[in-house]
């Protein structure tokens, strides 16, 4: 079965989980939410478990066959999360996914991700037998005159009404960019909440982000320049930057790099985990290849952590200031000694 991107969470929502799911397409933030969308489905239908497969040149296709037949003692359900980075499986592969979706095991969901097919994979034995077992989503850019639509739809599900103007002229800003598009609507409910947006309030949050932006403050700790990274959270400070956009821009990063740090093995290097990263622009998958060097998975939790103690603090749930913990938390990211989660608390 095929299914256009936007028909996915309905069919998730109604009709449940189908054995095999394959999203294909070169469009980071759409893939990124479809991928998601299925994952989240399956976690609450109780696939507990997760098992992700990096697909490269050097992969074993019997390992598809051994996972999807070993559950571990803990879980009754599991997800293989298998992700295909050239998008040919080639023979080995092909066959492989071909005798799978004949027989999908029970209790076990698989989840392939892809770059954008090519005619010859469209006709491939593998690939029908996928789309008559499971789902295909392809991923389309949204382009040309699809963008501002695209723009509108996604902020009135913020519940932010764009006025005149509003829809163009952030369009002309993100110049294609559905990632940057994304952050910025995000950013503009953390700012300014529920209601409509003007052009002036828009283009007043593209001049903020013109001088110190969080986005800045993230590159800074995530290059390692303790330093330049507290500068910038006190330049946010000072020019009235909302304490809760600082902690969001931070922990939405701290997210990411904690699901990153999930996927080092031996032998594998950050720079081959964040290579498959769709959700990471490729501009910045050197910086947070950085990242992920720098800390391990168990530091990234710690951090988590203490965003959520920033959290406390910002609600006043607790006597902690929360720009000291914000400060905590940017010189964590950059390097600096971790303190104890109790100290900060």
């Amino acid at each position: 079965m095929r299914l256009r991107p936007h028909e996915l969470p309905t069919r998730l929502r109604q009709q449940g989980l189908a054995p095999i799911y394959m999203i294909s397409g070169d469009e980071p933030l759409q893939m990124n939410e479809a991928a998601d969308a299925v994952r989240a489905a399956a976690r609450e239908a109780g696939y507990s478990e997760r098992e992700i497969l990096d697909a490269d040149s050097r992969f074993d296709w019997g390992r598809l066959a051994a996972e999807a037949n070993t559950l571990s003692l803990f879980a009754e359900k599991k997800i293989i999360d298998l992700r295909i980075p050239s998008g040919k499986p080639g023979r080995e592969g092909g066959k492989a996914l071909a005798e799978y979706a004949e027989r999908p095991p029970q209790e076990t969901l698989l989840l392939v991700t892809l770059p954008k097919l090519d005619r010859n994979q469209a006709r491939s034995k593998w690939l029908q037998a996928i789309d008559s077992a499971g789902v295909l989503v392809q991923i389309w850019p949204i382009e040309g005159a699809r963008l501002p639509p695209w723009i509108e739809q996604r902020m009135r599900q913020q519940e932010l009404t764009p006025g005149p103007d509003v829809v163009t002229l952030l369009a002309e800003r993100i110049e294609g960019n559905l990632l940057a598009a994304a952050q910025e609507i995000d950013k503009l409910k953390l700012l300014h909440g529920s209601g409509v947006i003007t052009p002036e309030t828009l283009l007043e949050s593209v001049a903020d982000s013109a001088r110190y932006d969080v986005f800045g403050l993230v590159d800074a700790a995530l290059a390692g320049n303790v330093g330049r990274s507290i500068r910038v959270l006190n330049g946010l400070r000072a020019e009235g930057t909302a304490a809760p956009v600082v902690l969001w821009a931070l922990n939405r990063e701290i997210r990411l790099l904690c699901s990153l740090s999930r996927q080092m093995k031996p032998g594998r290097s950050a720079q081959q985990v964040v290579a498959t990263a769709r959700e990471v622009w490729d501009k910045r998958k050197p910086l947070v290849a950085k990242g992920l060097q720098r800390l391990n998975r168990r530091q990234w939790q710690q951090l988590l952590r203490l965003c959520h103690l920033a959290d406390r603090a910002i609600k006043g749930q607790s006597r902690q200031d929360p720009w000291l913990q914000l400060q905590h938390i940017c010189a964590g990211m950059a390097g600096a000694p971790l303190p104890d989660d109790r100290s900060v608390a």
